[in-house]
């Protein structure tokens, strides 16, 4: 076994999920996207090919999850914005997070996706270098 300690940077698991959803630049009101590729309570991944879209931008998104069809309205933040160039990328798109998702909505997401599986990795979790020393060390 390697003593490589990885590191998990997530506070939620993604999940495999493709759903429809309206994703609206909140400045000029410019369609960004109509589909999520994962979801999680903190946040969605959307395939877009607009490409001025920027880290920090403010999006409005909206989508119907769930068995009751129950809608979320939220404004989200672009967080990182996908151009597959990496090995393992499909597609464009942007990763959003939520920000005025209300707690009650995010728990009856959390509840939701809970029964679909996580995306498969396309790439190995990042290596914390310093609890690694640490376990060397100890």
């Amino acid at each position: 076994m390697s003593p490589m300690v990885r590191k998990n940077e997530r506070r939620e698991v993604r999940r495999a999920v493709r759903i429809k959803c309206q994703v609206v630049r909140e400045k000029d009101f410019t369609l960004v996207s109509e589909d999520a590729i994962d979801v999680s309570p903190d946040g969605m991944l959307v395939a877009t090919d607009v490409g001025d879209l920027e880290p920090g931008e403010s999006v409005l998104v909206t989508f119907r999850a769930t068995a009751l069809d129950i809608w979320f309205d939220t404004e989200a933040t672009v967080r990182r914005i996908v151009r597959g160039r990496r090995a393992g990328d499909r597609d464009r798109g942007v990763g959003l997070e939520f920000s005025t998702l209300p707690r009650v909505k995010r728990f009856i997401l959390r509840g939701h996706l809970r029964r679909v599986p996580p995306p498969v990795p396309r790439r190995p979790p990042r290596i914390d270098w310093s609890a690694t020393i640490r376990s060397i060390a100890s």
